[in-house]
């Protein structure tokens, strides 16, 4: 009988455990001892926060990210086939969304492995519900280019999109290059649109707030090096 792949979400970052994550996750994480994550240091401090008596040192880790060749992959799947379960996590949030992890979970469907999502923050979600726009419609576009024409050319697009189908759009950026990319968006976007930016969701610092593009002007956060969601509506 082959093992189970259990989707693990982390925090979205210095948050206590237990205010955000069940306790059904962490007696979950006890039984694993093999584990597919983004970066074996931060994989292994968040094990230690929920388990403090961990032998992590005996604990197997594949490390999963934009290096990580095709072939490789299907190795990680190895112990899932041998019958033992397999824990995936990822840097921040929910494994699988906007994450490589998709990958292994696409495999393991394949392969006809049972995958369990579990219970966790996710910061696209948490950022739309308290946005204030269509959660309804809406679409995550990833990161904008880093290119200034072609980056004018995609919030073009979305303004389209967000007019024509009411469809609320979100995306992501580096945190080094938050500032730059607000700053653009009320350059080039139409002062009436909305947005929502949310930084530093479920921590001490959260900021979460909604204004038109004309309004933000007067606004101006402090985004740099802070995880943030940009979502744009009207």
């Amino acid at each position: 009988m082959m093992g189970t792949l259990f989707l693990f979400p982390t925090t979205l970052g210095d948050s206590l455990i237990s205010d955000v994550l069940p306790d059904r996750n962490t007696k979950l994480l006890a039984t694993i001892q093999h584990f597919i994550v983004e970066d074996i240091r931060t994989a292994r401090r968040f094990i230690r926060k929920c388990l403090p008596l961990a032998a992590i040192d005996e604990m197997t880790f594949f490390v999963l990210n934009q290096r990580t060749r095709a072939e490789e992959i299907s190795s990680f799947l190895q112990p899932l086939i041998e019958g033992h379960s397999v824990g995936l996590l990822s840097e921040a949030g929910c494994p699988a969304i906007a994450d490589p992890g998709a990958d292994v979970v696409a495999l393991a469907q394949e392969k006809g492995i049972q995958v369990v999502p579990l219970v966790g923050p996710s910061s696209l979600l948490l950022a739309l519900m308290a946005s204030g726009f269509n959660g309804q419609s809406f679409a995550f576009n990833g990161y904008l280019p880093v290119q200034l024409p072609e980056k004018v050319k995609v919030l073009k697009r979305l303004e389209i999109k967000i007019l024509n189908e009411h469809q609320s759009q979100l995306f992501i950026e580096t945190p080094y290059r938050n500032t730059k990319t607000l700053t653009d968006i009320l350059t080039h976007c139409s002062p009436g649109l909305k947005l929502c930016i949310a930084a530093d969701i479920t921590l001490e610092g959260e900021f979460i707030h909604t204004y038109t593009l004309k309004d933000w002007k007067s606004r101006m956060p402090y985004l740099n090096k802070r995880p943030a969601i940009f979502i744009l509506y009207k």
